[in-house]
């Protein structure tokens, strides 16, 4: 997992001004992740501010991080099977947003998780929560 730290394996991340900083492990299976984002205008609209679809992104690599970092060796979330993302304040260039992903529950084949980004003051500026397919090796 270390080497994905920094775009989390999706150059796209580093595109847009988000980086993976640190993730464990809570009890068994609540996998966390958490980083930073300082937009860069890519992930801006015409407005200047940053637009849904990349906090989308941004919730979505969060969450699935945060599972992967709680999987077993030989194990990993294979797909996104729902998300559902809330924007409720603005985020612009030139200040830098928490970004936090954990795993809410992990079954055989499925796995919940939930994502934040806030301002530096913790004001929830998106969230998200997922439903995510998993992919574990034959037993």
């Amino acid at each position: 997992m270390d080497r994905w730290l920094g775009d989390g394996g999706m150059p796209l991340l580093g595109q847009v001004g988000a980086r993976l900083e640190r993730y464990g492990v809570d009890g068994e299976d609540l996998g966390w992740v958490e980083g930073s984002f300082t937009p860069t205008e890519l992930a801006c609209n015409t407005g200047g501010i940053v637009q849904a679809g990349v906090h989308s992104l941004l919730l979505d690599a969060c969450i699935n991080f945060a599972i992967n970092a709680a999987l077993p060796r030989g194990a990993r979330a294979r797909a996104t099977l729902e998300l559902k993302t809330e924007t409720m304040r603005p985020v612009a260039p030139g200040a830098t947003y928490l970004l936090r992903g954990e795993v809410v529950r992990m079954a055989r084949q499925v796995a919940y998780g939930e994502a934040s980004v806030r301002g530096a003051d913790g004001e929830l500026c998106s969230r998200a929560t997922g439903t995510f397919l998993l992919q574990r090796p034959e037993r």
